[in-house]
């Protein structure tokens, strides 16, 4: 006999349960991506904020999705491993940007063969078609979840 389909809450539930456990399956393979490279999960994620441009903390921790304080000490750490680096922002004398230095884009790149690797598992086990569709159900909720922000519940 197939299972019932679960009601709405149900729905939004065993989704969020699935994310957060994403999340957690996310951060272990992060971990162990970044640490060959002496990085955590979190210097790569803040670090991949401004590898296409500098930014400051408080755009970096919106981005991610992380608290602009998180942020912030993980920059100045990463500023004290000499990993990055503040710059003068034209458009806010206070919040300085952040930009990775040489060694941090080393570091960076030395993860990358790893990951691609990954990523090649990942889609060989579940088809790149699936993969993508995957991504672009992700995105979808993830904008549905943002354009409620302002409703009130």
């Amino acid at each position: 006999m197939a299972s019932e389909r679960p009601e709405v809450p149900e729905l939004l539930a065993g989704t969020a349960l699935t994310a957060f456990r994403l999340n957690g399956q996310f951060l272990e393979a992060a971990e162990r991506l970044a640490r060959p490279a002496g990085l955590t999960a979190a210097w790569w994620q803040v670090l991949g904020a401004v590898l296409r441009e500098p930014l400051p903390v408080a755009q970096i921790a919106r981005v991610m999705g992380m608290t602009r304080q998180g942020v912030q000490r993980i920059a100045d750490l990463l500023v004290e491993k000499g990993l990055a680096e503040y710059r003068p922002n034209p458009a806010h004398r206070r919040a300085k940007l952040l930009q990775p230095t040489d060694a941090g884009l080393e570091a960076v790149r030395r993860i990358g063969p790893d990951q691609r690797t990954l990523a090649v598992k990942l889609a060989e086990r579940l088809g790149e078609d699936e993969l993508y569709a995957i991504l672009k159900s992700m995105e979808r909720l993830s904008e549905a979840l943002r354009s409620l922000e302002d409703e009130t519940l």
